[in-house]
């Protein structure tokens, strides 16, 4: 019996040791899937990604970005703050520059063809980007590469290969095509080209998991599909929501002017992001913010049992400032803030109204008899003579001035009138 004892003594131990290892494993994989699934929209397939996860390697993530635009907007960096949480996580973030499909032009919600792009259009925007994307993510983590790199080489024998994985059937599949045959609109051929590209860049980067928006589903489906078809593992796919813009409703867009972009001046970066609604605030700290998701539920109750949202909107308005300038930037932001907005001129309690914008844009006297701030178009014009006009702290002194749709601003007319307005 004795010379048992030892080894079923040591047996136990292994065993103890293999449960802890195993619980410890598992505590982390839950960790890193809260992680992954913070403010996402769907994650395609969670078992599979468990899998490559429990491979324990670092995993290859993809993230596709045609350079359409010189600059990168918040918008963009939903994508760019979930690559950067899996770098945190150990894994190497793939950032592609679609330099070959920007010259495609990406069909994606668009009811018609969107124009391509020069070769010296693309490259010039896909320097900027290089630029700016290291100030959310790591760079020894991150690899920038191009699909030029690979689409370059392709044969017409090639591409026609490619193009006989799929049929126009399934193509059509996709809703923005199928609106567009179903209304008469026409789709160029080139146009199916753009999804086959992009699901074969996860063929040439090997990738494990790719991210994308909610408008990028179907392209981002024939990454997995195409990779199968190579005799590759299928990627996951995490799909991330589209953030809304300053006025709360559409899609971030340059096109719009309802966007804060990342190359703005820490002033205007901090005076956009304290512009936005209370509702809309969670969203961006969801979203944008590094904070910890306990810590941001701590507010809410905090909001919910009276505490002003505007201090919270503050501390966003300094985390994202300071990340794409620096800290002392966002200090200086909050002072001017406080010195053109807090300091006994604007009330906590602004109404906030919406005002309709034909053909893209308001003038100024209309945007203000819309939000009620005035009577009729004649006694905003005669306010704005008198320089009793302010829209965002600045005195309007042009009645021709017009403001884009999309855009929100504070406007004020004497001493006791204000309103947040977003212009539709």
């Amino acid at each position: 019996m004795s010379s048992l004892l030892p080894f079923s003594y040591l047996n136990l131990m292994m065993n103890m040791t293999e449960m802890m290892h195993a619980e410890m494993m598992h505590a982390e994989m839950t960790h890193a899937l809260a992680q992954i699934k913070r403010g996402a929209h769907e994650l395609l397939l969670e078992e599979e990604l468990k899998h490559k996860l429990a491979l324990g390697r670092p995993l290859r993530v993809k993230a596709g970005f045609d350079p359409t635009a010189p600059d990168l907007h918040l918008g963009h960096t939903v994508l760019l703050n979930k690559m950067r949480q899996f770098q945190d996580l150990g894994h190497h973030a793939l950032f592609l520059i679609g330099d070959f499909t920007g010259m495609i032009g990406d069909p994606s919600g668009k009811n018609t063809t969107r124009p391509p792009l020069s070769r010296e259009q693309v490259m010039e925007n896909a320097q900027s980007y290089r630029e700016q994307v290291f100030k959310v993510l790591n760079p020894e983590k991150t690899e920038i590469v191009f699909n030029s790199t690979w689409m370059d080489k392709f044969s017409a024998a090639d591409l026609i290969k490619l193009a006989a994985t799929h049929t126009v059937a399934r193509m059509l599949e996709r809703d923005d095509f199928s609106k567009r045959y179903k209304s008469n609109q026409p789709i160029a051929i080139h146009e199916f080209i753009y999804p086959l590209v992009q699901g074969y860049d996860s063929v040439a980067l090997k990738a494990d998991i790719e991210l994308g928006g909610t408008d990028q589903r179907f392209n981002l489906l024939m990454g997995r599909e195409l990779q199968k078809h190579y005799g590759q593992p299928a990627q996951c796919i995490l799909i991330m929501p589209l953030l809304e813009g300053l006025d709360g409703v559409n899609k971030m867009s340059k096109s719009l002017g309802n966007y804060i972009g990342v190359t703005d001046t820490p002033q205007d970066m901090f005076g956009k992001l304290m512009s936005i609604s209370d509702t809309l605030m969670w969203r961006y700290l969801e979203l944008l913010s590094f904070r910890n998701l306990n810590e941001i539920a701590g507010w809410r109750a905090e909001v919910a049992a009276g505490r002003n949202p505007r201090d919270i909107k503050v501390l966003l308005a300094q985390e994202i400032v300071a990340r794409f300038h620096t800290r002392q930037a966002a200090e200086a932001a909050l002072a001017e803030f406080e010195a053109r907005f807090r300091q006994g001129v604007l009330p906590d309690d602004m109404p906030e109204v919406n005002v309709s914008a034909l053909g893209g844009s308001i003038a100024v006297p209309q945007l203000l008899k819309q939000a009620g701030l005035v009577e009729g178009t004649s006694e905003a014009m005669r306010m704005i003579q008198q320089g009793a006009v302010k829209l965002d702290g600045e005195r309007i002194n042009d009645k021709s001035v017009v403001v884009k749709a999309g855009t929100v601003v504070v406007a004020q007319v004497g001493k006791r009138k204000f309103a947040r307005i977003t212009v539709q």
